[in-house]
């Protein structure tokens, strides 16, 4: 694998100009197609989404294509995944929570064989197919040396059922994590095809790694005469906070202005940005009174947001050698990219958790003891330290919007989505659609594009009919016929969003459906519920319709 340093990418300015309408001539026409998604990333992170965070390369995909200002997932890594590669619901792919087994049909904490994946699809029409990086959608088992495994100090052949790993589930080549939480400079759970990758480089990072891979199989598969699927799945930059030096040095007087400054300043940019109708008072009310002149830990709060800040910055970069090597291959032209994240930034204070549990190590495989920084005594960024943003800076990292990952507000479900299709895409390159979408229609998008058929039965199961609707005609006309309703249901919190722009959320810890229209309230800060009862109750009605349809089984 290449060395990290060798290896930093900026677009050339060519990059979409006379290299790209050159491709080359194949004999089968239908385009290639990267999904690239990032852990955690909040919507405004990204420099063509308001963001302070170096984004050139993504930045030039959302210049060149369109951005989504309304795209939505399904708040939480795990079951945005099994929708994105199913084109179901999360609960009727079978993970309706977290990857452990309740024993019910909706929360088999595994995808289910009743309903087929992109790449399972993709490759019976004729497509190469790969996946690069954090799988988490296979059911992951605890042992009694949980600790040893997690350290690497003690090796077994299967990290989860192989039944469920993706080269079983239509991938030709995986080379990634089956786990979801990882070391980034020495990753549990990491696999090639089936097999166990023991040990990694000392210079290895996680990020790097993951885009060498594709940059490689974009080379490997260019050579053929049969277009390509690559599922690129970032780990970045869900916690652990752990970053380059020299990446984390570019931001490390960025964030000492505080919690305020930053989040009004994304704000401004928001507003000149296009992304959202209204030109004026749409930023939500910051959801904690403490002042940054107030707070004792100004250092470690503003190093946490620097290390961030530097992961997203390495992701870019890296994206920019697999764009690079598209180029290089007269493939760019021709190649559909999505790109989007999981869920909406994540609130949690990780140093607050049992360490050497699920997928948390308690020391590196050398024995040296992760600090979990509870008193905030040691700085984020190194390999022996396990640290997250937190709520605060979350709330700044999702601007406009209010909350964050696992809740069905706007902050937890709704994604930024950059399309970018050279070929394909006949809208203005820049626009913004304000269109709602979701990651179920990425499997219809892709069946549809590579004129695929979505099957009733696949090795010998029943296949539970596609929900997703294609985006084709939003790339073709800038419209199409939307879905009637996108629902959302995790750990109880609910929420329905209804075609005409209205929303129903309900949190778990509130007995009452709040109300919101979205076409003037897109961060829902005005609850019409009191004043609209019937449309509240019609709106429930159909979100119990569908819960029970999609295998949804409320949580006590």
């Amino acid at each position: 694998m290449t060395h990290w340093k060798t290896v930093a990418q900026t677009l050339a300015a060519s990059m979409f100009a006379g290299t790209i309408v050159n491709a080359q001539s194949k004999n089968d026409e239908r385009p290639n197609i990267i999904i690239i998604l990032a852990d955690d990333l909040g919507y405004s992170d990204l420099g063509c989404y308001g963001g302070e965070i170096k984004t050139p390369n993504l930045d030039k995909l959302a210049d060149e294509g369109l951005r989504f200002s309304q795209f939505y997932n399904a708040s939480r890594s795990c079951p945005t995944r099994a929708s994105l590669l199913t084109g179901l619901y999360p609960h009727q792919a079978g993970i309706g929570r977290m990857t452990f087994n309740e024993n019910q049909p909706g929360y088999k904490g595994t995808m289910t064989h009743n309903g087929v994946t992109i790449a399972e699809v993709l490759k019976t029409a004729g497509y190469h197919t790969a996946m690069i990086g954090k799988w988490h959608v296979a059911e992951t088992p605890l042992r009694n040396d949980q600790r040893q495994w997690l350290a690497h100090q003690v090796q077994y052949d299967e990290f989860a059922p192989k039944d469920n790993y993706p080269v079983r589930r239509g991938f030709d080549d995986f080379y990634g994590t089956i786990y979801g939480v990882v070391d980034y400079f020495d990753p549990f759970s990491l696999v090639s095809g089936e097999k166990p990758v023991h040990s990694v480089p000392k210079d290895y990072y996680s990020t790097v790694a993951l885009a060498d891979s594709a940059a490689a199989w974009v080379g490997k598969y260019s050579k053929s005469d049969k277009p390509f699927f690559m599922y690129l799945s970032f780990h970045a930059p869900h916690w652990p906070l752990h970053a380059l030096p020299e990446d984390i040095e570019k931001y490390e007087h960025t964030y000492t202005s505080g919690w305020d400054d930053i989040r009004r300043n994304r704000y401004e940019r928001l507003k000149k940005s296009g992304l959202f109708a209204s030109a004026d008072d749409f930023l939500s009310p910051r959801q904690f009174t403490d002042l940054w002149s107030d707070n004792p830990s100004k250092e470690w709060d503003a190093r946490a947001m620097a290390v961030h800040a530097a992961m997203v910055d390495r992701m870019d970069a890296e994206i920019g050698k697999v764009i690079d090597a598209l180029v290089r291959t007269n493939e760019m032209n021709n190649t559909l990219i999505f790109f989007l994240s999981d869920n909406g930034c994540s609130n949690e204070s990780c140093q607050m958790y049992s360490e050497g549990e699920n997928d948390r190590p308690a020391e590196t495989r050398h024995g040296e003891k992760i600090i979990y920084p509870r008193q905030k005594e040691s700085l984020p960024g190194p390999q022996n330290v396990f640290a997250s943003i937190g709520a605060k800076w979350a709330n700044v990292a999702n601007t406009p919007f209010r909350f964050w990952k696992a809740r069905s507000y706007e902050g937890g479900i709704c994604t930024p989505m950059i399309v970018c299709w050279p070929k394909g895409n006949a809208q203005k390159k820049g626009s913004v659609c304000a269109h709602a979408g979701h990651v179920i229609d990425l499997m219809a998008t892709c069946v549809d594009v590579a004129k695929a058929k979505y099957p009733d039965f696949y090795n010998n199961h029943a296949i539970i009919p596609l929900e997703g609707l294609s985006l084709l005609p939003i790339l073709k006309t800038g419209a199409r016929e939307g879905h009637r309703e996108l629902c959302f249901e995790h750990f109880n919190e609910k929420a329905l969003i209804d075609k005409s722009g209205w929303k129903i959320v309900r949190a778990s810890n509130m007995n009452a459906w709040e109300l919101y229209n979205l076409n003037d309230d897109r961060t829902e800060l005005n609850n019409l519920a009191g004043k609209y009862p019937e449309k509240v109750s019609e709106m429930e009605q159909r979100y119990l319709e569908w819960e029970k349809k999609s295998m949804v089984v409320p949580r006590p």
